[in-house]
């Protein structure tokens, strides 16, 4: 008859109560390490984004309806798109009494100061910036690559951020 080496059983209070809790910290670390080697292996920037992760285009709704958000509320600001360093946070504006004309887009920091995001003033066309600046949103860098609002079928209002995906934009030649 061959003899099976007894497991060792844990006789002591303290070691019943440590092993197990020591079990799970390693546990949590082992999915620490996994997790964190998932989030770099995505993030090495070799890998291609979707439209689901990154849309190309923003649909914002109604023109109608987000004119009247402008108009009751001031800007619209959109923080952090495609970023999480806040430089691609925009600021969608409208002037005029078309909705679906009038249109306008600007950073969401002053001009040449992209490490200086601003706050908006709740419900107002006034934004601050770090240093305590109040800015009109007309004082707020103009976007230096080419993003834009679109308008379609004078009903829906979309951000184009093919600039930031690095999808190629469509000119008028291409149809």
């Amino acid at each position: 008859m061959v003899s099976v080496p007894k497991v060792s059983e844990l006789r002591s209070p303290v070691a019943r109560a440590v092993v197990p809790v020591l079990g799970g910290v390693l546990f949590f670390v082992v999915l620490g390490i996994v997790t964190f080697g998932i989030a770099a292996f995505l993030s090495n920037g070799e890998t291609e984004t979707t439209d689901n992760l990154a849309p190309p285009r923003l649909e914002l709704g109604s023109v109608a309806g987000r004119a009247n958000d402008v108009a009751e509320d001031g800007p619209l600001l959109f923080a952090e798109l495609s970023t999480i360093t806040g430089e691609r946070s925009l600021v969608v504006d409208h002037e005029g009494d078309d909705p679906a004309e009038g249109w306008r887009l600007y950073y969401a920091f002053p001009p040449g100061r992209p490490d200086c995001p601003v706050e908006q003033v709740r419900g107002t066309a006034t934004f601050v910036d770090c240093d305590g600046n109040e800015l009109d949103v007309t004082e707020l860098s103009p976007p230096t690559e080419d993003v834009r609002p679109v308008v379609e079928g004078s009903e829906t209002l979309y951000l184009d951020l093919r600039a930031f995906s690095g999808e190629p934009t469509p000119t008028a030649a291409d149809g």
